[in-house]
């Protein structure tokens, strides 16, 4: 019974979390979010590790209390997050680490 537990436990992390890059199999279940302001081409878009906040969180926690359960239905910019909004509810500095320059690169990742 335990290993039928465990082997299901297993299973649904890898189950489809989110949309995934066509080019990349490693970031299976990222979700990537596009960049709706102009002039920022250069930056690669946010990813988010699905997979790895499930680990840890009930759905409930994010959804739909901070996000939608529809692809591409929260508008999020950066200046919401550093408000506290969608991942910086979390993102702060206590529960997470905080959104600054220096973290970009944690999200905003080639």
């Amino acid at each position: 019974m335990r290993v039928a537990i465990s082997l299901m436990m297993v299973a649904a992390l890898w189950l489809p979390l989110g949309t995934v890059a066509d080019d990349d199999p490693g970031d299976f279940g990222t979700i990537f979010f596009k960049h709706k302001t102009s002039g920022v081409d250069e930056l690669p878009p946010a990813a988010f590790p699905h997979w790895v906040h499930r680990m840890n969180f009930k759905c409930y926690v994010c959804h739909e209390a901070i996000f939608q359960m529809k692809e591409g239905a929260d508008d999020i910019s950066m200046d919401e997050v550093r408000e506290g909004k969608y991942c910086g509810v979390c993102h702060n500095g206590k529960t997470a680490f905080q959104v600054t320059f220096e973290t970009c690169p944690r999200c905003h990742r080639q």
